[in-house]
């Protein structure tokens, strides 16, 4: 079942972050990623304005596990330290049917 990960980043150091999105955006098409979406000004319909989003599609939640737990997102993760404050969110996509 498709998974999105959804990252939500209120950046605080712009030359950090630079250096943690070029290393993780390959990174995650190494484990079968699909960059989605980016977007530092997000439309807000309701609620609060949330910090910088970014979209991926993996072939599963357990596929966002092996990528955000493996050896290499550990060293790709210490790049972003002190480079912004980060929620993120793996969502399974549901088949809905009539």
């Amino acid at each position: 079942m498709t998974a999105y990960l959804i990252i939500e980043a209120s950046v605080t150091d712009e030359d950090k972050w630079t250096r943690y999105r070029e290393a993780v955006v390959p990174l995650i098409q190494k484990f079968n990623g699909r960059h989605l979406s980016r977007s530092g000004a997000a439309q807000v319909l309701e609620g609060s304005n949330p910090g910088r989003i970014a979209m991926f599609e993996f072939q599963s939640v357990e596929a966002i596990h092996d990528f955000w737990n493996s050896p290499e997102y550990a060293a790709v993760k210490a790049l972003r330290r002190d480079a912004a404050t980060v929620s993120a969110w793996a969502i399974p996509t549901d088949v809905v049917s009539d």
